[in-house]
C-alpha cells in the first residue's frame, strides 16, 4: 500500500473518531425525562381525571400504566393512555403530568424529543410542555398547555373532521404537520407505528420572537429520515414564563357524541438545551 493510501486512511480512522466523539457528546447532552424501563409504577407522574362524566362514576377511569412489548427483539417497556377503558365514555380530561427534572427559563430554548404510537383510532391526545404547577394544570387543562402536540380524528364542533394527522398548535386552532416534499398535509399517523419527534421549543419574549416552537419526525414511509414537517407553531397560551411540567391530555368526548378511546403509547421522553436534533439512545 502507498504511503498516499496510509495517509488517507488514516484522515479516514481521525473523521470518523471525532464524528463518533460529536455525537456522544450531543447523547451526553440529553436529560432523560422518563424511558418506562424502571419498575417504579410511574413514579413522579401525577394522574387527575378532572372532567370525569362516567355514568355509573368510576373515580380514576383513565387507563395509564406500564406496559411491554418486543421491539428490535429486545423487550421494551412504553406508557401507554387512554382515556377510559373499553366501552366506558363521560371522562372528557384525562390528565397526566410529571415535573421537568430541569425547568426552561424565559429566554431559553430547549429540545424535547418524544417517540409515540397510536395504539387505535378513533381517539383524542394532546401532549406538550406545561408552564403550570399541578393546581393550575387540573384546572386548566388544555389551557395548561403552551407548545402542544395532537393526535386526533374527531369531529370539532364546527364540523371540521380531523384526520390523525400529527397536528401542532396555531393561532387560531390547530395544524397538520407538513410534508415538505409535496408542500401538503402529513398523511395520518399509521397505528402501531413508533414515530420519533422532536420539537424545538423557544421561550423567549414574544417581543423577541418567541414563544414558538420548530417540529421534525421521522417514522413510516412518509418520514423514513428525520424531516422538519412545521416551523414556528405558537405556544397555546403564550403566558411568557418558565416551563416545568411535562403533560399529557387524552378525552372521550361527550356521553352524547363520543368520539373514542383508543390509546397512544408514549416511551422515550428527553429534553436538550439548545437545538439538537440527535437521537438520545
Amino acid at each position: 500500500m502507498s504511503l498516499s493510501h496510509y495517509k488517507i486512511n488514516y484522515f479516514l480512522i481521525v473523521f470518523f473518531l471525532m464524528m463518533a466523539n460529536h455525537v456522544q457528546a450531543h447523547n451526553k447532552s440529553w436529560i432523560l425525562i422518563d424511558n418506562f424501563e424502571q419498575k417504579n409504577n410511574l413514579v413522579g407522574w401525577t394522574k387527575a381525571d378532572t372532567k370525569n362524566d362516567t355514568a355509573p362514576n368510576i373515580p380514576t377511569p383513565q387507563v395509564t400504566e406500564q406496559r411491554s412489548e418486543k421491539l428490535h427483539s429486545k423487550d421494551n417497556t412504553y406508557l401507554i393512555k387512554k382515556p377510559a377503558a373499553e366501552n366506558i365514555i363521560g371522562n372528557r380530561k384525562a390528565l397526566t403530568y410529571k415535573k421537568l427534572p430541569v425547568q426552561v427559563a424565559v429566554g431559553e430554548s430547549y429540545t424535547f424529543y418524544t417517540r409515540i404510537n397510536v395504539e387505535s383510532f378513533p381517539n383524542n391526545h394532546a401532549f406538550g410542555i406545561s408552564n403550570m404547577h399541578p393546581k393550575d394544570i387540573e384546572l386548566n387543562d388544555y389551557n395548561a398547555f403552551e407548545p402542544t402536540l395532537r393526535v386526533t380524528d374527531k369531529t370539532e364542533s364546527n364540523g371540521l373532521i380531523n384526520t390523525g394527522a400529527l397536528m401542532v398548535k396555531v393561532e387560531k386552532g390547530y395544524a397538520n404537520i407538513v410534508n415538505p416534499v409535496t408542500q401538503k398535509d402529513a398523511k395520518p399517523l399509521i397505528a402501531g407505528v413508533w414515530y420519533q419527534i422532536w420539537y424545538v421549543v423557544n421561550n423567549a419574549l414574544l417581543s423577541d420572537n418567541g414563544q414558538t416552537y420548530d417540529v421534525y419526525i421521522q417514522g413510516s414511509d412518509e418520514f423514513p429520515t428525520q424531516t422538519k414537517v412545521y416551523t414556528n407553531a405558537t405556544f397555546r397560551m403564550a403566558r411568557e414564563l418558565p416551563l416545568i411540567y411535562f403533560l399529557m391530555n387524552a378525552n372521550t368526548g361527550p356521553k352524547s357524541h363520543p368520539y373514542g378511546n383508543g390509546g397512544l403509547k408514549y416511551d422515550d421522553l428527553y429534553m436538550s438545551k439548545n437545538v439538537n436534533l440527535t437521537k438520545p439512545m
